[in-house]
């Protein structure tokens, strides 16, 4: 388990949710006194097998070559009238 001060876990969230994805709990402070544990989802310290979290998917990639899609798309709607 990782003890981090509250104004330490603000500067740097994205840090610390890569160390509880990977497994590690985190206890947060303020002013000495404990105020939130971050812990992975139930608690599996090894989620290697389980499937990437929608964020982190890869996305498909809309391209046409020539003409930026949003240009196509204004030219179609123009011509619908």
């Amino acid at each position: 388990m990782q003890t981090v001060a509250f104004t330490e876990f603000r500067k740097n969230a994205s840090a610390l949710f890569s160390v509880v994805e990977a497994g590690e709990m985190i206890l947060v402070t303020r002013h000495g006194k404990e105020i939130a544990e971050i812990l992975p989802l139930n608690g599996s310290a090894n989620r290697e097998h389980e499937a990437t979290p929608s964020w982190k998917a890869k996305r498909t990639k809309l391209t046409v070559p020539g003409e930026s899609l949003s240009r196509l798309i204004v030219k179609e709607r123009k011509q619908a009238r």
